[in-house]
This record gives C-alpha cells, sequence and structure tokens, in this order.
C-alpha cells in the first residue's frame, strides 16, 4: 500500500525521543504542520528507559508527561510510530520522503486492557527492559511497551502472527483491534524541512575486550543497571546480579568504557560521568550505610550546577573514588566475583579489588544503525549529525552531539526554529 501526505509546508521530525517530541512540539505550537516518526512502537525514545534524571533525582515522568499531554492536544503534529525513513530525495524546502510503517498488528481500537497478553504464552526479548543483555528480560509476545507509552497501545510480536498463539490473541480482544493481517505500508511526504533526532545508542560493551563484558556475567553496563534499579524493571529495583540473583552490595563504577579511546570512540560522552555519580545514590538508597561504592575515574566531567550535586557525592561515606583507568577485569571463578586490576595515580601502587558487580558506564554513539541518512547530510568524525549541505535538514539532540537530558533539549528547540525558518523562506519564495 502507498499513500501521499504532507506538503513543502511540513516539518518532518524524525525519531521520537525527548528531542524529537521537543522539536516537534515547538514548531506545531508556533502553528505548523509537523509529522513526527518513530520507529519503535512508542515515543520517549532512552529517555522512557530511565529511572531518575540528576541532579534532582525526579523520575522521566516529569518531562515525558507533560509533553504527551502537549501532543495530545495539537492538532498539528501527525505521530507515525513504527516508522523508518528510507530514502530522501529533492532540496531544502522541497523534500520528497518515503517512509516504511510496520505492522503494528492492532489497531486504534485497542483500549490497552491487556486481555491479549494474558491469553498468549510466548515470551520475546523485552527491548524496554534492555533485554537483549545482562536483564535477561522477557515480556510476552503481545504487549504494551512500557507503561508511559503513547500511543497506549499493544504491540503484537510478528513471532506470533500466523501461529496459534496469535489466533489466541486475537479471539481475545473484544473490541476487535487485533488485525493479524496488517501489511507493511509505503507512505510518500513532500515535506519542506527535516529535523534529524534518531538518538543515541550505548556503546557495544562487547567491544571492550579488557574488561570481559562477554565473558563474565557480573559485569553490566550503566543502561542495564538502570532498568535494575527501577521498580518498574526486570528486578522489581532490586541491585541483583546476573550471575546467581543475590544482591550486589559492593559495587564498581568503570569510567569512560569505551570513551576517549582511539581503539574505541575518540569522543567524551559528557553525560557517563553524571550518570555513574547518580547510579551510585542508587546503591545508597537499596542499602543505606550498607552499600558502597568505587568509582573509577580519568577524571569527573562535572559543569554548572551539576558540580554541587558531584560535591555532595563525593562527601558520602558509601562513595569512593580511584583515580585510575582500570587495565582489566578478571573473575574469581570461586564466587563470580569480578575482580578490578591497574594502578592508582594517586600514590601509584597497584590494586586487584574485588567486587560483587562492575557496572561500565559506556559511551554514546548516534544512532544510525538501519537509518537512511541521505548524501547530503554533513556528519563529525563520530557520526554525529551537524546537517545538510542545503541548509534544510538538521541534527537534534543526542543525534547532534552527546548530551544529557536538559542540553538535548535546548538543541531541539533550536534545530526546531531553524525549520521554522526553512518553512516561512519557502513560503516567501513562492508567494514571490
Amino acid at each position: 500500500m502507498t499513500a501521499s501526505i504532507a506538503t513543502n509546508q511540513t516539518i518532518l521530525v524524525v525519531g521520537g525521543g525527548i528531542s524529537g517530541m521537543t522539536a516537534a512540539l515547538e514548531a506545531a505550537e508556533c502553528g505548523k504542520q509537523v509529522i513526527l516518526v518513530e520507529k519503535t512502537p512508542t515515543l520517549g525514545g532512552r529517555t522512557a528507559q530511565l529511572y531518575r534524571y540528576f541532579p534532582k533525582m525526579c523520575h522521566p515522568t516529569c518531562g515525558l508527561e507533560i509533553n504527551l499531554r502537549r501532543l495530545k492536544g495539537n492538532p498539528n503534529v501527525k505521530v507515525m510510530t513504527m516508522t523508518e525513513v528510507t530514502a530522501v530525495a529533492g532540496s531544502r524546502g522541497n523534500y520528497n520522503v518515503t517512509l516504511k510503517v510496520a505492522p503494528r498488528y492492532v489497531t486504534e481500537n485497542c483500549t490497552a486492557c491487556g486481555d491479549c497478553g494474558k491469553a498468549v504464552t510466548t515470551e520475546v526479548a523485552d527491548a524496554f527492559n534492555y533485554g537483549g543483555g545482562k536483564t535477561g528480560a522477557k515480556v510476552k509476545a503481545a504487549y504494551l511497551p512500557h507503561a508511559m507509552a503513547y500511543p497506549q497501545r499493544y504491540v503484537i510480536d510478528a513471532s506470533i502472527v500466523g501461529n496459534g498463539e496469535g489466533e489466541k490473541a486475537k479471539s481475545a480482544c473484544k473490541y476487535g483491534a487485533v488485525d493479524l493481517g496488517m501489511k507493511e505500508e509505503s507512505v510518500q511526504l513532500n515535506v519542506g524541512a527535516v529535523v534529524w533526532a534518531t538518538g543515541w545508542r550505548p556503546f557495544d560493551a562487547n567491544k571492550i575486550q579488557p574488561y570481559g563484558y562477554d565473558r563474565y556475567a557480573n559485569v553490566i553496563t550503566s543502561v542495564e543497571f538502570e532498568r535494575l534499579a527501577d521498580p518498574h524493571g526486570p528486578t522489581g529495583g532490586k541491585l541483583l546480579r546476573p550471575s546467581d540473583g543475590k544482591e550486589a552490595k559492593n559495587i564498581a563504577f568503570i569510567q569512560c568504557a569505551g570513551s576517549r579511546d582511539e581503539n574505541y570512540l575518540r569522543h567524551c560522552s559528557r553525560i557517563c560521568c553524571m550518570a555513574t555519580l547518580k547510579q551510585t545514590q542508587y546503591v545508597r538508597e537499596a542499602y543505606g550505610d550498607g552499600g558502597k561504592s568505587t568509582v573509577y575515574y580519568i577524571d569527573i566531567r562535572a559543569i554548572d550546577r551539576l558540580e554541587d550535586f558531584y560535591a555532595n557525592v563525593w562527601k558520602d561515606p558509601t562513595v569512593s573514588f580511584v583515580k585510575s583507568k582500570v587495565a582489566r577485569v578478571a573473575e574469581n571463578s570461586a564466587n563470580g566475583n569480578p575482580v578490578l586490576h591497574g594502578v592508582d595515580t594517586e600514590g601509584y601502587h597497584r590494586y586487584a579489588t574485588e567486587h560483587d558487580l562492575v557496572v561500565l558506564a559506556v559511551g554514546m554513539e548516534p544512532e544510525v544503525t538501519g537509518v537512511k541518512l541521505p548524501a547530503d547530510i554533513i556528519q563529525d568524525s563520530s557520526n554525529f549529525i551537524e546537517g545538510s549541505k542545503d541548509g534544510g535538514m538538521f541534527g537534534a539532540g543526542a543525534a547532534s552531539s552527546p548530551l544529557d537530558v536538559n542540553r538535548a533539549v535546548q538543541s531541539a528547540t533550536a534545530a526546531s526554529l531553524k525549520a521554522i525558518q526553512v518553512i516561512h523562506k519557502s513560503a516567501s519564495t513562492e508567494a514571490a
């Protein structure tokens, strides 16, 4: 099926995380028509996967709930989930865009009652809880991505379409919302400007061979730890070791895991230090004075108002700091504990320190997997999007640079204003 929508007075925003939502809303609230596309079944991106923000330690609902309310009440924004850009042609003020819309197998009749999920037994990896990694989280093959998902509509995994499990889900739906006959669609757009807010992905920890993520169960990433700490996560908020399910009370945090390294990522990802400082407070919340966090760092990069948060964590008696780039991680085979080896540069003595769990503060990479970027796009040496040669496409948020949530929102607002300028100039040219 092929459909055609939009005009060259429309702005296309690619990516439905906090940056994409912000860019779309800023333009829409200025009276512009916006199409917001997201490749996953729901908006929110990686911000929705956080347990808390730093430095205020509030939950992501603080920002997402407001944005979702603004989206629902604004007719200028058309949201398309499970949608990817496959081609962009044309030039500034007049782009022809091809979208691929994957079948959800659930229609807008869905009330999110959950009966379809109760009816099936097949489970698939829970992407929201990083189920493909150390959390091992599973979800029913008919599922709501997470509690704040927008649209608030279930998804049927393609693996059960065409078999008895899919039919169970269909039969269980009293609203007739399960449509197993849905097919992939192609949509053609004509838009005047494009904002690329495709976000970021955590660096693949398997590539950091000295740290043993691929070999040792009790070496996990910072994003996996974030989900473990969340009461709505795979362990109900308990900080449990993947190897044996025991509580991890003595936790090592390794900074710059894959960042600032010519072998992996050359750039500093900026957020990693603050993310770790935040996560040490999860350990304190879980165990009080009975927990212990050790931060192995090259230097701590906390700026502006974040310096106060850093100072408070430094005073925490349950948190220790070791100035060192960890050389390697081994394992005590008797108990599964990771053992960190390196040199403490403050005193220059060697250490071989055992911990219950190691958390790798992995760096940020631009999320370009499967993204069909046009040839006109300009990227920096780390593949972050700077814009386009013709000045009609813009990078926003973490797609343009490693940024925390606050700065990603600022970046998205700036990109939206630039896109609005393109639309204005296009309209003026047509009028002339």
